[in-house]
């Protein structure tokens, strides 16, 4: 490529698609677009929405130029030699009208683009109208295209084009036919790319357009003018030394020796990797996300069955195979949660050099876990048992001391209470506890090892082993005993005891209490109480006992009638009334 060639092109307008067949990574939209050609079977309007990039505009354009064409191919692509074909080439053509909404969105526009609506083509068949950016168009804008939009002209066809359908209203959306364009492949960029290069005589390692590639996203056109770019840079020798160089991209090989690093726990190699990079003046930030993709193409190269979704040239995608095997699979789900969590926290961090360094530390533990009671101070998700480093045995640990008895307790076997009674305290288990440490409230709990309990429904603290749970027989002599014995004690308790009073107890099965109450209030009174479950059970010796509220069948819940509803039936009982309040002229509201 020349530099000094006045007649210069950029690559993204000299390689724009001219037919179908030369569109880059749509061919299944464009082989549909080309057989509703050939069959006659146009729609009125057309939608073309994609990321920006992928050919929605240069497909609209290369449309147009199809169906108007003197001299159609007998593939159905354009001849470009009609008269018709090289108008619309040249930008000259009444036959192709292009309005960009982002600069041309309001009403007014919308009305000039109508306007024209009612020529008729001079040569061709079609007017076409290309509308871009179709959702910046404002709603008054929007309206004034509907009724055009949809019943044109036999001979207008409606092309829009957005990056963003979702903004687009629904009564636009199903006056159009939909074609969504997808972000292009790597290997369809670098082989484009290369098609480009050798017309250009640039030299470039494919391995560089790979780069470029990644670098455009799914966007040929951006991938082109990085091309350009690089080219200019390089003097027509692309290498991937000089691409990285040029976009300022960070070499895999960081990443890979970083990988290495915490396969073999190397925190100091993994610190002085993270200061070459940030030497060499990359963001921090930006190194935290790319490490994060690299793990991320690692987990998808260590499983055969997502290989698909690692879009790499072949030798660095067999170099990800070969590495994603020095780690569990474990490894890369926890790695990616650290690193998820140091983005997310970056943007506050006041020392953010120590968040990555604090970060990267935690990676490497996470194959060998600090010693107790070092073990706690990175909350890394367990690999193992990561309180215990490898080839050591756990730590012995004590029973808590048992809590006391209280006194609705079951007595236990005499022999049973003199082995759960602690031992006499010598002088030296004293000093031991005396000079024990406090616990430290940035210190993890650790659960000790600890008999099995369990909770009874609605105890206030009452816990006792499967061995001891009390089933005392109860009648319902006792229990409504112990019913009135709570309505005594609990006068705060208006709202329960108030419902208690009026309520019908009932033998509902063994153990179980049916409580008929009259109105829903009191049921919720019962059910959002624990207090009178514990106390029965406690008073009862008995932990299975249940009590079940439900409303009185042959209780009539009356119901508030409104004001006039209610003079009406007062009046209805007693007619004298009624006659009353008509001599008085009374008003019934």
């Amino acid at each position: 490529m020349s530099e000094n060639n006045p007649k210069y092109i950029v690559s993204a307008r000299k390689y724009r698609p001219a037919t179908f067949k030369t569109v880059v990574g749509q061919k299944t939209l464009t082989s549909t677009l080309k057989n509703a050609i050939t069959s006659g079977r146009l729609a009125q309007a057309y939608l073309f929405c994609g990321p920006r990039g992928v050919g929605k505009t240069s497909c609209a354009r290369i449309f147009a130029k199809t169906i108007n064409c003197l001299n159609p191919t007998p593939d159905g692509e354009a001849c470009g030699e009609c008269d018709s074909c090289k108008a619309i080439e040249q930008g000259n053509s009444y036959n192709l009208i292009e309005l960009d909404a982002a600069s041309n969105n309001s009403v007014d526009d919308i009305r000039a683009l109508t306007e024209q609506v009612n020529i008729p083509p001079q040569v061709g068949k079609y007017r076409v109208f290309i509308v871009d950016e179709v959702h910046m168009l404002s709603s008054a804008a929007f309206n004034a295209f509907l009724k055009t939009l949809e019943e044109p002209p036999s001979y207008v066809i409606f092309i829009l084009a957005t990056t963003e359908k979702h903004k687009v209203i629904p009564t636009i959306l199903s006056r159009c036919q939909i074609y969504d364009f997808k972000r292009i492949t790597i290997d369809d960029t670098v082989d484009h790319l290369e098609y480009v290069a050798q017309n250009e005589g640039v030299v470039a390692e494919r391995r560089a357009l790979s780069v470029i590639a990644r670098k455009a996203d799914g966007a040929m056109r951006d991938a082109l003018s990085i091309f350009d770019q690089v080219a200019a840079s390089c003097r027509g020798n692309v290498t991937y030394e000089s691409t990285i160089e040029t976009l300022n991209v960070l070499d895999y090989e960081y990443y890979f020796r970083l990988t290495d690093a915490f396969a073999k726990s190397d925190i100091p190699e993994s610190l002085v990797i993270y200061k070459e990079v940030r030497d060499k003046g990359f963001d921090s930030l930006f190194f935290i996300n790319g490490l994060a993709s690299h793990v991320r193409d690692l987990m998808v190269a260590a499983d055969a069955r997502t290989l698909p979704l690692l879009e790499l040239p072949e030798d660095t995608a067999a170099r990800f195979r070969q590495q994603a095997g020095s780690l569990p699979l474990q490894w890369y789900y926890a790695a990616m949660k650290i690193l998820n969590d140091c983005d997310f926290n970056y943007r506050t961090a006041s020392n953010k050099q120590l968040l990555v360094e604090v970060t990267l530390i935690r990676l490497c533990q996470l194959l060998s876990p600090a010693d107790p009671p070092f073990s706690g101070t990175y909350k890394n998700p367990p690999l193992g048992n990561p309180a215990i480093a490898p080839g050591k045995a756990a730590p012995a640990t004590a029973a808590p001391p048992r809590q006391p008895a209280t006194q609705h307790s079951v007595a236990a076997n005499p022999q049973t209470v003199a082995q759960r009674q602690p031992a006499a305290a010598t002088p030296q288990t004293t000093a031991q506890r005396q000079s024990s440490p406090a616990p430290r409230p940035d210190m993890p709990h650790r659960p000790m090892a600890a008999p099995q309990t369990f909770s009874i429904s609605g105890s206030s603290g009452h816990t006792t082993s499967s061995l001891e749970r009390r089933k005392t027989p109860v009648n319902i002599d006792r229990f409504i005993n112990a019913w009135n014995i709570f309505i005594q004690n609990n006068p705060d308790e208006r709202i329960l005891t108030s419902a208690m009073r009026k309520a019908k107890v009932e033998v509902a099965g063994e153990n179980e209490f049916l409580i008929l109450v009259e109105h829903p209030a009191q049921k919720q009174a019962f059910e959002s109480s624990t207090k009178l479950v514990t106390f029965l059970r406690d008073s009862l010796q008995n932990d299975f006992i249940s009590i079940r509220a439900e409303l009185d069948p042959t209780v009539e819940i009356v119901k508030a009638l409104p004001p006039a509803e209610f003079v009406a039936k007062a009046i209805a009982a007693n007619p004298g009334l009624g006659e009353f309040l008509k001599n008085i002229d009374a008003e019934i509201n």
